[in-house]
């Protein structure tokens, strides 16, 4: 279902999941899809204990064999031009989960997700964030709701010391994509998350 399909993978801030989301590009290049690589600045200017930009940037394109798309002009012909099959943004935090719920299209990934929306094609997000079930709530339940937005499963990763933070189970990612690309959600949606 997957050969030939082109998927972009939207990576945004959250450096603590990189290490979970980065081996997700060779599944997909597995089934013979091609994965386009999209990054926000912060992406690539961070440096922390996770590790530099630099050295992210590296993992992502010798994993997916593509150079990383990281300015808007580079995301904006997957609009008519260059359209992908499918969009993934994950992780996706809740800086960019707002954004997106409220149109405001600030970096590549974000371009990158209201062009594949604008080609009536499925966007597929995989949440990371610490205030999901605070402030953030209102803007995730807006994307629920939006035509051709789709979640990876998600659950409550430390409800005792961050009752707030909810994180997708990234190794979902495939089956989420199988089904959002046939216009399905992937379900159960809610998970009890085990880290």
């Amino acid at each position: 279902m997957l050969s030939g399909r082109r998927i972009g993978l939207g990576i945004t801030a959250s450096h603590c999941t990189y290490e979970e989301v980065i081996p997700m590009i060779k599944k997909f290049t597995d089934l013979n899809a091609i994965v386009v690589p999209i990054i926000t600045y912060s992406v690539l200017t961070a440096a922390t204990r996770f590790g530099t930009g630099e050295e992210w940037i590296e993992k992502i394109e010798q994993a997916s064999g593509s150079k990383v798309v990281s300015k808007i002009v580079e995301a904006e012909p997957f609009g008519p031009t260059n359209p992908l099959d499918c969009m993934i943004i994950a992780p996706m935090t809740g800086n960019s989960i707002s954004k997106f719920a409220n149109a405001q299209t600030d970096s590549p990934v974000l371009m990158a997700a209201k062009a594949t929306l604008r080609n009536g094609k499925p966007v597929v997000l995989g949440i990371s964030t610490n205030d999901a079930l605070g402030l953030n709530g209102v803007n995730i339940m807006k994307l629920l709701t939006t035509k051709n937005v789709y979640f990876i499963p998600f659950g409550q990763d430390n409800p005792q010391t961050k009752p707030n933070s909810l994180i997708a189970d990234f190794s979902k990612i495939v089956p989420t994509v199988e089904h959002a690309i046939q216009a399905k959600q992937f379900q159960p949606l809610l998970i009890n998350y085990s880290s």
